[in-house]
């Protein structure tokens, strides 16, 4: 996993066609916005998992997942 600094109004652009950028912090929460071509699926995490376990499809685990789950294991 790649992990970047940004401020509020920066932004990172992958593969030269998805562009997110920092729109606002509040204490814990970052609210980001993202642009994409419309053939390009955005999803949060939850939903897209709700979704692959409604059509039986296996689900990769998330960051905050495994975040979650390596500090329970300790």
């Amino acid at each position: 996993m790649l992990v970047l600094t940004r401020r509020v109004g920066e932004e990172i652009v992958i593969a030269g066609e998805i562009r997110i950028t920092v729109v606002s912090v509040r204490g814990d929460r970052v609210r980001i916005g993202i642009e994409a071509p419309r053939s390009i699926s955005v999803e949060r995490h939850e939903v897209y998992a709700r979704r692959m376990a409604q059509m039986g499809e296996p689900v990769t685990v998330g960051a905050g997942e495994m975040a979650e789950s390596h500090a329970h294991s300790t």
